[in-house]
C-alpha cells in the first residue's frame, strides 16, 4: 500500500479550510476540559441448541474513565485525550467463558478467563479551524470502521485519525491505523498490519442525509460503504424514513483462501419506518450476494478481519448478522417510547426476522429466524439521573443444513450503566 495515503489525505481534506464555516468556539486547554467516568456491569448469556455446543456465559464489572482537554488558544491548538479501562470478573469461568460473540475476558494458555483487566491509552491532538489531526488510542465510530463498545470494555486502535467540518452540514473523516487492542485482553498484538480508510457524511437538507466510506485493510479487504436516509413529515407528530445502507467488499487472495471461501459480497438493507407519535413501526429487507457473506469484526491472529465489531450498519443485525452467502432477509419491528404515557425513560423494542437462501457446503437454501425484544429505562432525574438498565432477549433458530454458518441458541444481555462526570 502507498504510505504518502495518509499525508495526501490530509493535504487535501485541508484545503478544504477555504470554505470554512464559523470556527468552533474555543475557551482553552483547561476551560474545555472535562473527565467523564462511566460505571458498567454487563452479563450476557447464550444458551446453544446445537448438540455439543457447551452454553456460554460471562459477567463482569468496568470502570472506564475518559478524560478531553481543550486545545490551546492561537490558529492552531493542541490538545490531548485519554483513556483508562478496568474491569474484574465476576462469572464466566468453569468452562462458560471464551465465546467469541461475548468476548468480556481473553482466555490465558491453561484456557482459564483472566481475572482482572487493565488497559490505557492516550492521544495528542491539533485543531485548526474545525479540523482536528489526531494520533494515539482511537475510537472510531464509522460505519466502515466501527470499534465496538457494546461489550464490557471498549475496543481501540493506535494511528492516526482527521475530522474535518469545514463546510456546513458536510462531516469528512479519514485516518491510517497499525495497530488494534481487543476488548477482553491488555494485549496489542492482534495481528493487524494497517488499515487505511476516508469518507464523508452530508446533510443535504433537513430531511435528506447521505455518506460514503472506504477502507483497506492490508492483506485481507477493500471494502465501500453508501448510506441514504431520507425522512418525510406528514401530520402532526407522524413521518416517514427511509433508510438504504450497502457494503461492497473484496477480499484479499490470500485471506480468502484462508477461509476456504470466495472474494465478493455486496450486501445492502433498506428500511422503511412509519414514525406516529410514542410508536415507530419498521419493515426492512436485506440482501447478500456474491461468493463469500459478508466478512467484518473480529481480530486477524483469529481469523477476523480487523475492522471492528461494531462494523455492520445494516437493518437486520441483531444477534444474527443475516449476512450469510446470498442470504436473503425480511424484517418486522415495533417500538414505543413509554414517556408518552407517562413513564419518561422507558422504551421497548421488539422484531422479528427471518432469513433464507444462505448458501452452505451442505445446501443452497439454509434458512434462520430470530425473535429479538429489548426493554431500557433511564433514570430521569435525581442522585441516579442518568442511570440505565437494558436488558434483552433474543431467540435464533438455524437449520441443520446452516449450521457451519451460523449457531441457534437463547441469548440474554442485562446491562447496567452509570455515567457521571467529574471535571
Amino acid at each position: 500500500m502507498n504510505k504518502s495515503l495518509p499525508l495526501a489525505i490530509f493535504v487535501t481534506l485541508s484545503a478544504n479550510s477555504a470554505f470554512a464555516s464559523t470556527e468552533q468556539q474555543n475557551n482553552g486547554f483547561i476551560e474545555d476540559s472535562h473527565l467523564d467516568v462511566l460505571l458498567r456491569n454487563a452479563y450476557i448469556k447464550r444458551d446453544y441448541k446445537d448438540e455439543g455446543v457447551r452454553d456460554r456465559a460471562e459477567w463482569g464489572q468496568a470502570v472506564i474513565a475518559t478524560y478531553s482537554s481543550g486545545f490551546t488558544q492561537g490558529p492552531v491548538g493542541f490538545g490531548v485525550d485519554g483513556i483508562a479501562q478496568y474491569a474484574v470478573r465476576l462469572d464466566g469461568g468453569r468452562g462458560r467463558s471464551g465465546a467469541g460473540g461475548i468476548d468480556f475476558f481473553a482466555q490465558d494458555q491453561d484456557g482459564k478467563a483472566k481475572s482482572d483487566l487493565a488497559k490505557f491509552g492516550a492521544t495528542a491532538k491539533m485543531r485548526f479551524s474545525n479540523t482536528v489531526l489526531s494520533y494515539g488510542t482511537q475510537r472510531p465510530a464509522l460505519p466502515i470502521l466501527n470499534s465496538d463498545d457494546s461489550r464490557l470494555l471498549a475496543e481501540t486502535y493506535t494511528g492516526f485519525m482527521l475530522d474535518s467540518q469545514e463546510i456546513e452540514g458536510l462531516d469528512v473523516s479519514a485516518g491510517y491505523f497499525t495497530d488494534e487492542q481487543q476488548k477482553s485482553d491488555d494485549s496489542h498484538d492482534t495481528g493487524l498490519s494497517s488499515l487505511a480508510f476516508a469518507g464523508a457524511h452530508y446533510q443535504f437538507n433537513d430531511q435528506f442525509s447521505g455518506g460514503f466510506y472506504a477502507s483497506h485493510v492490508q492483506d485481507v479487504l477493500n471494502k465501500q460503504y453508501l448510506n441514504l436516509n431520507y425522512r418525510q413529515p406528514l401530520v402532526a407528530n407522524q413521518a416517514l424514513i427511509f433508510d438504504f445502507n450497502g457494503y461492497n467488499s473484496r477480499l484479499d487472495h490470500s485471506y480468502a483462501d484462508s477461509q476456504n471461501t470466495g472474494r465478493s459480497n455486496s450486501i445492502w438493507s433498506l428500511a422503511a419506518s412509519y414514525v406516529w407519535d410514542i410508536h415507530t413501526f419498521k419493515l426492512a429487507y436485506q440482501q447478500s450476494s456474491g461468493s463469500t457473506g459478508y466478512h467484518y469484526g473480529g481480530y486477524r491472529n483469529q481469523g477476523g478481519t480487523g475492522d471492528g465489531g461494531n462494523t455492520i450498519w445494516l437493518a437486520n443485525s441483531y444477534w444474527s448478522d443475516f449476512n450469510g452467502e446470498d442470504e436473503r432477509s425480511w424484517q418486522v419491528a415495533y417500538s414505543v417510547d413509554l414517556a408518552g404515557l407517562g413513564v419518561s425513560g422507558l422504551s421497548y423494542d421488539a422484531a422479528y426476522v427471518r432469513g433464507d437462501n444462505i448458501k452452505t457446503s451442505a445446501s443452497s437454501n439454509g434458512h434462520e429466524h430470530e425473535f429479538f425484544n429489548q426493554i431500557q429505562y433511564k433514570v430521569q432525574d435525581g442522585f441516579a439521573k442518568d442511570l440505565k438498565l437494558k436488558l434483552r432477549y433474543s431467540i435464533l433458530r438455524v437449520s441443520s443444513d446452516a449450521a457451519d454458518y451460523n449457531i441457534g441458541g437463547n441469548e440474554v444481555r442485562v446491562f447496567v450503566e452509570y455515567p457521571f462526570s467529574l471535571l
